[in-house]
C-alpha cells in the first residue's frame, strides 16, 4: 500500500464522488433534525478508515479484527453525532474563518505532497471527490474537532487523589522485564484436508473453550486437539517476556491473571485459546516519574465523560431516524 493514498483517506471522514450519489445502491441510511445522511457516506467513511486500520495493525491481527468490528457497528452512529454536532455549532450561530480551512489545507499539501498542489489535486481527482467537496468535508471535520475541544476544556484538572487512584489502577502499564507462561490449544485455519473449513475450526475452538471453563483439563485437550509445537507437552510454554511473542498472544497473555483462560483469539493464521499458568510482574515505575503522564490521561478521561454526556444531551433534544446501511 503506497503511503500518498494512505495519508490521504486519514484526512478525509467521508468520500463521495458523483458516481457514488449516483449508485442504484445509494439511498437514505439515517435523516438527523430533517438532514439526510447517505448510505454512500457511510460505505465510504467506513472503506477509508478500513484501509487505515489496516494499516496500523498489520501485525495484529486479533486487534484489527476487533477494530474492524467495532468501525462496521459504530459507522452510521459516528455520522449520526456529526450531524447533531454541526447543527449544534449552526444553532449557536458560531462560524469559522474560510482562512482557517485554506490553511488547513495548504498544511496537507505542504506535509503530505511536498508542496505539490497538482498531486494533490490528481489524488483528489482519483477518489472521485473535488477539491470543493473536499473542502467541505474539511471544514465539517475542523467545525467537530473546535466543538469538542471547547467541551473538553470545561473539564477541571486531575486532583492528587485521582492521580494516586489512576497509578493503583494501572500500575501494570509501567512495568517492565515481566515475563509470562501460558498454555495453548491452537488450531489452524490453513488446512487442506476435504471438509475443512474456517467455521469448522472456530466452532471446534469455541467447544473447547467452553469444556475448559467448566473443568476440563487444558493438557489433555490440548495434546488431542492443539496443532502448535508444544500440542505434545499439553500445550505448555517456557516463560517468555513480551519481545519473545506474537504481539497479538502477547497483549493478551500480559493482561490475564495466573489461572484465567483467554476467549478464542482469532490470529491470522490460527484460532487460539490461551491459559495463563503464571506471570511475574517486572518492577514498576514510580509514581513521581510518570505524574504528569497520568494528569494527562486523567483528563482525557474526564474531558470524555463531558464530551459523552453533551453528545447524548444533543441525541435526547434531535429527531432521529435511522434506516440502515
Amino acid at each position: 500500500m503506497s503511503m500518498r493514498p494512505l495519508i490521504l483517506l486519514a484526512v478525509l471522514p467521508v468520500l463521495s464522488g458523483a458516481a457514488a450519489a449516483q449508485s442504484m445502491s445509494n439511498g437514505i441510511a439515517a435523516v438527523v433534525n430533517g438532514n439526510p445522511i447517505m448510505k454512500s457516506e457511510v460505505r465510504d467513511s467506513v472503506n477509508a478508515q478500513e484501509q487505515i486500520l489496516r494499516f496500523q495493525y498489520q501485525n495484529d491481527s486479533n486487534r484489527l479484527q476487533k477494530e474492524l468490528s467495532q468501525l462496521r457497528a459504530t459507522a452510521l452512529d459516528s455520522l449520526i453525532d456529526r450531524e447533531l454536532v454541526l447543527g449544534e455549532f449552526k444553532r449557536l450561530g458560531a462560524s469559522i474563518k474560510a482562512q482557517w480551512v485554506d490553511d488547513d489545507i495548504n498544511s496537507i499539501v505542504r506535509e503530505s505532497f511536498k508542496g505539490d498542489r497538482e498531486a494533490f489535486i490528481r489524488e483528489l481527482t482519483s477518489t472521485g471527490v473535488t477539491l470543493k467537496k473536499f473542502r467541505e468535508l474539511r471544514e465539517k471535520m475542523m467545525i467537530v474537532q473546535a466543538m469538542r475541544g471547547k467541551k473538553a476544556a470545561e473539564q477541571p484538572p486531575a486532583t492528587p487523589k485521582e492521580v494516586e487512584e489512576y497509578y493503583r489502577k494501572n500500575i501494570d502499564a509501567w512495568r517492565s522485564g515481566g515475563k509470562v507462561k501460558i498454555s495453548t490449544i491452537t488450531l489452524s485455519k490453513l488446512g487442506t484436508e476435504p471438509g475443512f473449513t474456517l467455521e469448522g475450526q472456530r466452532k471446534i475452538a469455541e467447544e473447547l473453550r467452553a469444556k475448559i471453563t467448566k473443568g476440563a483439563d487444558f493438557a489433555t485437550l490440548a495434546k488431542t486437539y492443539s496443532q502448535d509445537s508444544k500440542a505434545e507437552e499439553g500445550g505448555s510454554w517456557d516463560w517468555m517476556g513480551r519481545e519473545e511473542m506474537n504481539p497479538s498472544i502477547a497483549n493478551v497473555a500480559f493482561g490475564m491473571k495466573a489461572g484465567q483462560i483467554s476467549e478464542i483469539i482469532d490470529d491470522q493464521a490460527a484460532y487460539i485459546i490461551i491459559a495463563c499458568d503464571a506471570i511475574q510482574h517486572g518492577a514498576a515505575k514510580p509514581m513521581s516519574e510518570v505524574r504528569e503522564e497520568i494528569e494527562r490521561a486523567v483528563s482525557a478521561e474526564k474531558s470524555k465523560a463531558i464530551i459523552d454526556q453533551w453528545m447524548e444531551n444533543l441525541r435526547k433534544r434531535a429527531v432521529i431516524k435511522k434506516f440502515g446501511w
